[in-house]
Order: C-alpha cells, then structure tokens, then sequence
C-alpha cells in the first residue's frame, strides 16, 4: 500500500482504533524513509550556482537523482561540467520560477525524464536588493517579491498535486532567511518576502502532513553565495529602483558574502532539516534563543513599557560576527544599501553622493 494512504487512514481512524504513540510514531518513520535518499528525485530551483549547487552536491552524493533548475544558461552549464566528472545522475532544466507556464513545462519534462514528480522538492532560487525601505520602488517590490515569494508558490502550485497523486510522500524544502524572522530597515522587499515564506511553509506541513509529505523551512543567515549577482537577471521592464547600484557595491556585497556560510556546509544541514523532519530549520546552535528573541520584540511591541525595552535594545549591538559587521561598515563607504542621491525626501545620511 503507498504511504500516504496508510497516513490517510491512520489520520481517519487514530482516535477509534489506533493509540496516539503509534500514530506519533509516522512522523519518526516517514523521517526514517527519508533518511535513505538513494534513488529519490530532487528538484532543486537556483541550482545552477551559490546555495542551489551546494545542495544539489550533497543530495547528488547522497543517491538522489537531481534535477537542477536555473535562470541562467551559463551557470547550469558549467555546474554541469562539474557533475558529468562524477558520472552523477543530474539533469538540468533551464527555468525562470516566476514564469508558471515554464514551471509546468519543467514539471512535465522531470516526468518524462525520471518517471515521476520529484519526492524532494527544494527551492533556493532568491533575489535581494539592498536600500532604505522608503527609497523602494513598485520595481524593487515586484522583482523581489516576484522571485522570492510568487517563485515558491509557483513551485507549490505546480508540484505539490503531482507529489500527492503519485503517493510516494515526500519533503519540501524552501529557502527562507534569517532577515524573514523580524524587519530589515534596507531589506523590505526581502524581508517581506522571507517572512511570507515562513508562513506560507508552515501552512503548508499542516496541510501535507496527511499525504506523507513534510515540510522544512531553511532560515539561514550569511552565505558564500553569488546573491550580489542577482541584479544581472533583473528584467528590463522591473529595473527602476531607488537603491544605489555601482560595480563597487556589487564587490563589496560580494566580500561580505564569502565571511558566510561555505555552500556544501549549506547543502549538510539541509539535509539535516530534512532528516530532522523540522518545520522551521536555523542552521545555528542558539535556534532556539534566536527564535525567542524574535518573539519578545513581538510581545513589545503590543505594550507601552514593551516598546521602551524595545527602544533600549536598539543601542545593542547586533548579533553578527564582528568580521561581517566590518565587512558591511566598509560597503556602506562605497554606497552598499544607500538610496540613490537625487531622491529628495529621504534623510542625508541613508543617500550615497559622490
């Protein structure tokens, strides 16, 4: 019998006929399951570089056939250069997330090449943009938000029926971030996006849990990744922002993200959240402490006396390693997350002018 009918009927009859410890112990099995990844399909979206490769690598390594899908020709190629050395069962699909007639393209093209949907779905394609929130423009939201949040509800849309119905199970993993857990003063469109995501994928572990399939949302923070690339897949039409861009911004959001996390070491403890079988996985040892600080600032906000503990908090310093810290310090001297100098209604300090 496929497993998400067992889960079915379990969920039907628990109450009657099953006890409660045999019906906690599916989560456990299904995690067991998903421990051997041998022969599993993955489809993995922004897998032709950065975050996207390092996992592919590792779920590659781990038995998976591994479907890498990327906006840019180039970097599927050349990742691909590096998987045929290993003789590994990848195949790429060139895939803008935003555009869903190609995504159902993609999905049709995994069936015909593996037989079935993927039984591991992880989505780590992403853009960001860094400037005040006040200098944003409809194009920066539309494009972030476009990739980052209407990309992951393409995926869900287009794969999550196909999993169902082809009744293997399975697991969904999608990139979120630290910066979704709490508001980004230059990263509004980013933020908001993540902190959607967030929701979006608990919503989502409720509602598949009955279908064998769960759900992991990946909240990392600093990665070695070529995310400062991002604005080279900008289309045209979405190009107006208020943020100031040059060559030496780019390097220097560039220098930051080689101080974070290496992106095999990101493929691991994905992995690891899969295993774990987590809804929300935070690839640190302070998780937990993470997380209650971020619900405290919830908690003030809702009281007088909660926003002066807030006010006071402000003047600590961030919970960064000092290396990252210098790092943005010197981007913001060549304009990293600086509006552009002619925008007239924001404050002197957050323009960059030459």
């Amino acid at each position: 019998m496929k497993y998400f009918h067992v889960v079915k009927i379990l969920h039907a009859w628990k109450k009657s006929i099953f006890p409660d410890y045999l019906f906690r112990n599916l989560a456990v099995e299904w995690r067991l399951i998903m421990m051997d990844f041998k022969g599993k399909v993955a489809f993995v979206t922004g897998g032709g570089s950065g975050a996207g490769f390092g996992i592919a690598q590792i779920f590659s390594e781990a038995g998976c056939k591994v479907v890498i899908a990327d906006v840019r020709q180039d970097h599927l190629d050349r990742v691909m250069e590096h998987f045929r050395r290993s003789n590994a069962d990848v195949h790429p699909i060139l895939l803008d997330v935003t555009d869903r007639e190609a995504y159902i393209a993609a999905a049709d093209e995994v069936e015909r090449v593996y037989g079935t949907p993927p039984q591991i779905l992880i989505q780590s394609a992403g853009v960001n943009a860094f400037g005040p929130a006040e200098a944003s423009t409809y194009e920066d939201f539309d494009w972030i938000m476009g990739v980052n949040l209407n990309g992951v509800i393409n995926g869900m849309v287009t794969f999550v029926p196909r999993m169902i119905k082809a009744g293997l199970g399975g697991h969904i993993v999608t990139v979120a971030s630290l910066g979704g857990l709490g508001p980004g003063s230059t990263t509004a469109p980013y933020s908001c996006s993540k902190a959607a995501v967030i929701n979006l994928m608990e919503t989502y572990y409720e509602s598949l849990e009955p279908y064998g399939i769960g759900v992991t949302c990946f909240c990392p923070g600093n990665m070695n990744t070529n995310i400062h690339e991002a604005s080279l897949t900008r289309p045209e039409n979405l190009k107006s922002t208020g943020y100031y861009e040059s060559p030496e911004v780019m390097e220097a959001y560039r220098l930051h993200n080689v101080l974070g996390m290496d992106i095999r070491e990101v493929g691991r403890q994905v992995m690891k959240g899969v295993e774990q079988g987590v809804v929300i996985y935070i690839p640190y040892e302070d998780r937990e402490e993470i997380i209650r600080s971020e619900m405290q600032r919830m908690i003030d906000y809702c009281t007088p006396e909660g926003m002066t503990r807030l006010k006071a908090r402000k003047h600590q310093a961030p919970a960064m390693p000092n290396e990252e810290m210098e790092s943005l310090r010197v981007a913001a001297e060549v304009g990293f997350a600086k509006a552009k100098g002619d925008i007239d209604w924001i404050i002197r300090e957050r323009k960059y002018t030459n």
